[in-house]
């Protein structure tokens, strides 16, 4: 019994669990896991800029769209513009209010075609001169008006989808 008792090693460590460091194979398993977290990171950027990419052509898609359109909206102005002017006279005689009624028709449609483009009109009159939307042609004394009112538009200006189309050609109040 004695001997059992010398053969038991009660001050010697207890087996020792392998670690990750101490495993063989380790290392392969650290660059695996680097590999694999590169890879990911590599996935993520790449997804992004693919969205990023997706996002801006489609943004570019809808600016020559515009574009395209823009052209084709700008040769409609003024055949707007001589509408505008022809309801403005006022005709006399036989058949005036017929006429009048054709164009009015036509103005109507014409219009709303514009609207369903996007277009809409400017509104400058009353508001402050600004020389990204209107064109000053002339100024006149402000009677009555503050300095830098609009007080006269003599061509409509217009906007596309909240972008200037065409600006308006006014007369500003001048002090």
């Amino acid at each position: 019994m004695n001997s059992d008792v010398n053969d038991l090693d009660l001050g010697a460590e207890p087996d020792e669990q392998p670690t990750p460091e101490t495993t063989p194979g380790a290392d392969d398993l650290a660059k695996a896991l680097e590999e694999r977290e590169q890879l990911r990171d590599r996935l993520l950027r790449t997804t992004a800029e693919f969205d990023n990419y997706r996002k801006r052509i489609d943004r570019d898609r809808r600016e020559m769209a515009d574009r395209a359109s823009e052209g084709l909206l700008l040769d409609l102005l003024p055949i707007v513009d001589d509408l505008e002017r022809a309801l403005s006279v006022g005709a006399t005689g036989e058949g005036a209010d017929a006429y009048r009624r054709g164009v009015e028709l036509i103005y109507k449609q014409l219009a709303e075609l514009l609207a369903r483009r996007g277009v809409t009109v400017l509104d400058a009159l009353g508001a402050d001169f600004d020389p990204h939307l209107h064109q000053a042609v002339t100024s006149v004394p402000a009677d009555g008006h503050r300095d830098g009112e609009v007080v006269e538009v003599l061509r409509t200006g217009y906007l596309l989808n909240d972008r200037l189309l065409r600006p308006a050609m006014v007369k500003v109040a001048q002090a």
